[in-house]
């Protein structure tokens, strides 16, 4: 389990943990305020003083791992050159996100984009912000040769996407493992080269 930021209280923190462990095996429509309030050890009380529902709590758990995942990515994206190699990068580190922390993929995957909550929410803020870091580096490539210019970026973004994510979808409805370096190594090869012998 990822550390959680400093500032937040111990009875905060327990809501959090509670909601990460209970998402692991259970769907976000069946689990009640008063199973997360049991879980976490709190009152009802409690979590209605950091969160104004349910949602609002889930949304806050993905907040946090996004923010994880972008420092991660940061790191991972620090001293690559080249526009294809920390695309590469970029697959990797989400293909490894969704591969190691199952309830991450199943928030993101299953849980919020049937809300419109969850498009105005902190931690859709922080998908924005991941989709620019991919948007910049595509535009980089075209800018140096590297990405055909006929492509719109919008494109390539929305195919890196969609080949990452229902290649995880399995792990996070079944639980089934996924391979990082293979799923990314087949992605990149495919978005990459394409289909044509």
């Amino acid at each position: 389990m990822e550390t959680q930021p400093a500032s937040n209280p111990p009875g905060k923190l327990k809501i959090i943990n509670a909601m990460r462990t209970l998402l692991d095996d259970r769907t976000f429509e069946s689990l009640t305020i008063s199973e997360i309030a049991a879980a976490a050890g709190v009152t009802e009380g409690l979590i209605y003083k950091y969160f104004k529902d349910k949602r609002d709590l889930l949304h806050h758990v993905l907040k946090e791992h996004y923010e994880h995942f972008l420092v991660q990515l940061d790191r991972d994206l620090q001293g690559i050159d080249g526009a294809l190699n920390k695309l590469k990068k970029i697959i990797w580190s989400s293909i490894e996100r969704y591969a190691n922390h199952r309830v991450f993929a199943r928030i993101i995957l299953l849980e919020v984009r049937n809300s419109e909550e969850y498009f105005r929410s902190e931690a859709y803020a922080l998908v924005r912000q991941y989709n620019r870091i991919l948007i910049d580096i595509i535009n980089e490539g075209i800018a140096n040769g590297e990405i055909r210019d006929s492509l719109p970026p919008a494109y390539i973004r929305n195919a890196i996407f969609g080949a990452i994510e229902h290649s995880c979808l399995n792990r996070a409805i079944f639980n089934e493992p996924v391979s990082t370096n293979e799923v990314a190594r087949i992605i990149t090869d495919l978005l990459f080269h394409g289909i044509k012998r």
